[in-house]
């Protein structure tokens, strides 16, 4: 297993931000990435860092990242998939053997593990549809469980993941049979959507920055309130989707978080709506991040 120490993250997530993480490991097998759950007692666990905005600050502990945990398997209509598996491969594998369910994800540059954390979804499609299982590992008793679907307790950008109690190792699908070229009509018509409203990973980003209130969207939301003019030296409101940052080039976390919390007040003061972020923060906080990280973070959640 490859292991760094005093590592440089930025490059490993999608925003292309991050400092130095005192112990990165790539665990390449579920024995190896089991071996190291059991073994360590402090640990966050990530896999694509798509979704996540790292501290420019550093993270003084322990990450594990999935990244190598590639293996797949199609047998007929199932199909069995580890955490670090990302969306787009696993969603042209399919499609190459006919089976439909994971169309959605061609634009996602998640992985698996990161995805069914957060209920991935997209174009009337997310990733709870087709589960049957999930492998995890109980942080608790430190043992390895199955979880059907209903145990997962999936919401709206939500899952038993999130509780922090479990670990995804891989989870198995039953997917459907369709003509290949439907498929591929489906997925071709989804990353036109994508590629017209959404910047690509040429401009860093982390997706989706708020998640969408009950019966509303946040993209809406932002851009009625006159978000898609903020554009400063290092961070921008993308052009045509009011809920995407992009990178400009050299941002930090601070950048970042500076236009979430003037994001955040534009909405909060025009609709009386406090967005709830769905980037997840993660590292060590300056002063000033500290506060607004308790504006996105905890005000969000009252």
């Amino acid at each position: 297993m490859i292991v760094k120490e005093n590592y440089e993250i930025k490059n490993h997530t999608s925003f292309k931000i991050g400092g130095i993480v005192k112990k990165v490991y790539f665990p390449e097998t579920q024995s190896e990435f089991t071996e190291l759950l059991r073994e360590l007692d402090d640990y966050i666990v990530l896999g694509s860092c798509s979704n996540v905005l790292i501290s420019s600050e550093g993270y003084n502990g322990n990450i594990i990242l999935t990244t190598e945990l590639k293996q797949y398997e199609i047998r007929g209509i199932k199909v069995f998939v580890s955490a670090g598996v990302k969306g787009p491969l696993i969603a042209q594998k399919t499609a190459e053997a006919s089976l439909s369910g994971f169309e959605f994800m061609i634009g996602f540059p998640g992985s698996i593990g990161g995805d069914i954390y957060m209920n991935a979804g997209a174009h009337g499609q997310s990733i709870s549809d087709k589960l049957v299982s999930c492998c995890v590992f109980n942080k608790k008793t430190k043992e390895i469980e199955y979880k059907q679907k209903d145990e997962m307790n999936f919401s709206y950008r939500n899952s038993l993941l999130q509780n922090g109690d479990y670990i995804l190792l891989h989870a198995e699908f039953d997917l459907q049979k369709m003509p290949k070229e439907d498929i591929d009509n489906l997925i071709q018509r989804n990353l036109e959507f994508r590629k017209s409203i959404q910047p690509s990973l040429k401009y860093p980003n982390a997706g989706s920055v708020f998640k969408n209130p009950e019966n509303d969207s946040a993209g809406r939301l932002l851009d009625k309130s006159g978000v898609k003019n903020f554009d400063f030296e290092k961070v921008k409101v993308w052009d045509t989707h009011a809920n995407f940052i992009v990178n400009k080039g050299d941002a930090k976390s601070i950048d970042v978080l500076n236009l979430m919390v003037k994001m955040y007040n534009a909405v909060k003061d025009t609709y009386t709506i406090k967005l709830k972020p769905e980037i997840l923060y993660i590292g060590e906080k300056t002063g000033k991040e500290e506060e607004l990280w308790n504006i996105l973070y905890q005000e969000s959640q009252k």
